[in-house]
């Protein structure tokens, strides 16, 4: 059975950090993209975060996350990390981790691509990060 689980979610302060986790099991770690996405509160859109593809590290962030979220993983626990700082209001959001397989994909389709939600095909349940001003 496939699972993704995030956690490491909370309360934090304006200019604060966290690091998200998500572990996965079930499939092979390898062979796939994981991807950072959230939800903000009282929108009806996932937006993407960050990704990275597991089996060359390639990383590709969104522009709200550059030089201020850092993508990574441990292959050896099949888990990827979000660090998050400098966090801001904004930020606020149940942040999702995703996995799409992409064993011999081509990378400019994977740029591309990677910020739609439907391109992925299992999804964790979520974990809350809220930001106070």
């Amino acid at each position: 059975e496939v699972q993704l689980v995030e956690s490491g979610g909370g309360f934090v302060q304006t200019g604060g950090s966290l690091r998200l986790s998500c572990a996965a099991s079930g499939f092979t770690f390898d062979d796939y993209t994981i991807a950072w996405f959230r939800q903000a509160p009282g929108r009806n859109r996932r937006e993407g975060v960050s990704c990275m593809t597991v089996s060359n590290g390639t990383t590709y962030y969104a522009d709200s996350a550059k030089d201020r979220f850092t993508i990574s993983s441990n292959n050896a626990k099949n888990t990827v990390f979000l660090q998050m700082n400098i966090l801001k209001p904004d930020d606020t959001a149940v942040y999702y981790c995703a996995a799409v397989y992409t064993a011999g994909s081509n990378d400019a389709f994977l740029r591309r691509m990677w910020v739609f939600p439907t391109l992925f095909q299992f999804w964790g349940p979520g974990t809350q990060v809220t930001v106070s001003s």
